[in-house]
């Protein structure tokens, strides 16, 4: 079982070869690698990223990814089938906790752009950027959650039918089909979890920058609002 997408997972095919330790390897790679370039292009624009903390970046994301991947493949060796397809679902959580944040650093290092509600400019925050990002995390995993979660079970009952036994090549293309479905539903679901224009109360800015508001606005400003990136 394969996939290569944050947003879309692709499950290509839970033959034992496809479960092999290079396999896992390889496939770990190729989706933490898309997943590291989606993740620079959804971040806050306003907040730029050197290369060097871009491979920085990659490095420890794929790192993670592959190394939980093939230690819950190891340890499930001896576990049913279903439990092994799910290691790729636990392999893509962890490192989508890791990815997203380090591939959007910079926003945790300086801060990004909290404005109030005419759009004016009130200062950078560290904590807004962390509360954008935790979001993101936690919609990504949602929205792979169902597909790669529940067609695992689905496609080990349909591979005991006499029809998917005799006719194996249709076992990809069912997975993509069913993937698809999973995903016309999640998408949205997930994107929908939290707003793109967040909003955050000033009481949980850092003590500077609420001071600040405070001291030139008083309490005509109560909430803040940013772009939490996708």
């Amino acid at each position: 079982m394969l996939w290569c997408h944050p947003r879309a997972p692709l499950y290509l095919s839970s033959s034992l070869a496809c479960r092999t330790m290079p396999a896992v390897i390889f496939w770990q790679w190729v989706n933490q690698s898309f997943n590291a370039l989606v993740n620079y292009t959804n971040r806050n624009a306003a907040s730029p990223t050197s290369v060097r903390q871009m491979a920085l970046s990659y490095f420890t994301a794929t790192t993670t990814a592959v190394a939980t991947a093939v230690g819950m493949n190891m340890w499930t060796k001896r576990a049913p089938p279903l439990v092994g397809r799910w290691v790729p679902f636990a392999a893509v959580a962890a490192a989508n906790c890791v990815n997203i944040p380090m591939m959007r650093q910079q926003e945790l290092i300086q801060g990004i752009c909290v404005k109030d509600r005419n759009q004016n400019e009130l200062g950078h925050s560290q904590r807004a950027a962390a509360v954008g990002i935790a979001q993101v995390v936690i919609s990504r995993i949602t929205m792979a959650a169902p597909g790669m979660i529940l067609l695992p079970v689905i496609m080990e009952r349909l591979e005991r039918l006499h029809l998917m036994k005799k006719v194996k090549v249709m076992h990809a293309p069912l997975q993509v089909l069913l993937c698809g479905c999973f995903l016309l539903f999640m998408v949205p679901v997930a994107c929908g979890l939290f707003p793109q224009e967040c909003e955050l109360s000033v009481s949980y800015l850092e003590p500077e920058l609420r001071d600040t508001i405070k001291a030139k606005y008083g309490e005509q400003v109560l909430f803040v609002y940013f772009n939490k990136g996708l």
